[in-house]
């Protein structure tokens, strides 16, 4: 079977695109006006493909220009589909004999390169070591984007193995796709490990990508890149062939420019399977979550402000984050929403207690294997974590020792989930993420949910496997002072970079978050007040044939 490259499928796009599609430059058809692809929304590309104003196939075109224009420079796009367009003609074909898959029928989506897919893209969690290998089948997150029509555009490039590798690289670099970059700052950090994802969204590149979070991986990289992200509850959407790093936390959601468009991805992605037992959870029928962007959802809410959080950690926290957090708490209220104090109780003891290691490492180390299992194809042989950190420590396009393999290396000191050693560690977990965490919080203040600054959220969520919903908040100064990261190749704050809010909730509470993110987003638009700096200037119109 033939395995297509980054650089062999973009140059295949490259030619069909610029020898097939004549280019247009105006901006309406018969007095109709194209929408910004950088702005659009889902309900706006929906007209356009109901009304004839373009085609599923003109999307594709158009959004894999896009990308070929800035990719160079962002590296955010790691491989396209070489059969988006044959599917995108498939999807117009359907809709012109009037059926009409979902809401997602013949629209582009990208995804992160660890979803997997069973066709000619690779997924390789950035290393070389999967370069080339096979899945038996479809990841059932790829199986309900296409069940709901869906056009899976290409991957997005990610912090190698998710951020699950180094103790000393940077967010968004991977071996196989190089180094990811934000697209507010020239050189920022587009943070991780959804990083291409979480870039390709802010700039139109599709109408939204998916993300997956085990602690932070897709709310972080929406708090920086001006966008609402959907962390959602462990268990609500299947992992089945998503590469892992821990079956306790790990989740897949999506990062949209716009909740509403964020909570139709969620609506086709969420839901039980008998590959992932954790899905068996869902307490009932999925909610309409598009139903949920409620503009009164405040009214008569019960809102907690985990104010110990901000007391313990304010002092990382810069002042304009929490200027914009202090005012957001206030419009909250202002909208209806009674404001209380929900202090996480033992978030002040969880600084010194290293159970969440523990429990990443022991997860990592039996469900990488179990992930290299299930391969039909496995052409470096890798099956298990001892033979993944040879082959990088061997092969030099790894960048090792330069970028190093100690995460590794710690797991494999200790012991995997099956040991007896692991269900205290899980249970310390369950403890500072729960009564002593965020369900605490919720219960004893009797609120639907907490709010933190975006950059604070994360951490105790992931413990317990609770959902979180980020929405824009705010951007730095534009004469912020520029400071890098620690490993010195990225801009980590800087004039003009975004910040979000976080709403965090009992586990299945996503239709409540985004009641309230779409509430907050509605009456503020944050993310309309400062433009990318670097944003492409292809759009539909110039690839519609008139």
């Amino acid at each position: 079977m033939r395995t297509f490259s980054f650089l062999t499928l973009l140059s295949a796009v490259s030619s069909v695109t610029s020898l097939s599609i004549p280019p247009y430059t105006g901006t309406s058809i018969k007095g109709i006006p194209f929408p910004s692809l950088v702005d659009v929304d889902l309900e706006e590309l929906v007209t356009g493909l109901e009304s004839g104003l373009f085609t599923s196939v003109d999307l594709v075109n158009a959004y894999e220009q896009r990308i070929l224009e800035v990719n160079s420079t962002l590296h955010v796009v790691t491989e396209l589909n070489p059969d988006a367009r044959a599917i995108a003609k498939q999807a117009d074909a359907l809709r012109g004999n009037g059926t009409i898959l979902s809401p997602l029928h013949g629209i582009p989506i990208l995804i992160k390169n660890n979803i997997a897919t069973d066709d000619l893209m690779n997924n390789t969690a950035g290393s070389f070591a999967l370069l080339g290998a096979k899945v038996p089948r479809d990841s059932t997150i790829a199986a309900k984007l296409r069940k709901a029509g869906a056009i899976i555009l290409g991957k997005t490039n990610l912090s190698q193995w998710a951020n699950f590798r180094s103790f000393n690289s940077s967010n968004g670099w991977s071996a196989y796709g190089g180094q990811t970059f934000g697209a507010y700052y020239p050189g920022q950090d587009p943070s991780g490990s959804s990083s291409g994802s979480g870039v390709s969204s802010s700039i139109g590149l599709a109408l939204a990508a998916l993300g997956s979070e085990t602690s932070g991986s897709i709310l972080s990289p929406a708090d920086v890149n001006n966008l609402v992200g959907i962390k959602p509850t462990v268990g609500l959407v299947s992992r089945y062939l998503v590469i892992p790093i821990s079956e306790h936390q790990d989740t897949v959601g999506p990062m949209a420019r716009s909740v509403k468009d964020a909570a139709y991805v969620l609506q086709a992605i969420a839901g039980e399977d008998k590959n992932d037992n954790y899905t068996s959870a869902i307490p009932g029928p999925i909610p309409d979550y598009v139903s949920a962007c409620d503009y009164s959802a405040f009214s008569g809410a019960r809102i907690g402000v985990a104010r110990n959080v901000l007391d313990i950690w304010g002092r990382y926290t810069d002042k304009p984050v929490i200027d914009a957090f202090n005012s957001a708490v206030q419009q909250i209220e202002g909208a209806g929403a009674t404001i209380v104090d929900a202090n996480f109780t033992a978030f002040e003891q969880w600084q010194s207690d290293g159970n969440g290691t523990l429990v990443l490492n022991a997860d990592f180390l039996t469900n990488a294997a179990t992930y290299f299992s299930e391969l039909s194809v496995n052409p470096n042989g890798i099956e298990n974590v001892a033979d993944l950190q040879q082959f990088t420590h061997d092969f030099p396009a790894e960048k090792w020792p330069k970028r190093d393999t100690l995460q590794w290396k710690t797991a494999l000191k200790q012991f995997n989930n099956t040991s007896p050693k692991f269900w205290p560690a899980y249970q310390a977990n369950l403890f500072y993420g729960g009564e002593g965490g965020i369900l605490g919080a919720l219960k004893r203040t009797n609120t639907s949910a907490v709010l933190l600054p975006t950059q604070l959220s994360p951490s105790i969520p992931a413990l317990v496997g609770s959902p979180v919903v980020t929405v824009p908040m705010g951007f730095y100064p534009s004469n912020w002072t520029v400071a890098m990261n620690e490993f010195g190749n990225l801009v980590s704050t800087g004039p003009n970079l975004p910040f979000g809010l976080s709403f965090m909730g009992p586990k299945f509470s996503e239709a409540d978050l985004i009641g309230y993110a779409y509430a907050y987003e509605q009456r503020t638009m944050h993310r309309n007040q400062i433009s990318p700096y670097l944003v492409p200037n292809i759009e539909i119109a110039n690839v519609v044939k008139t």
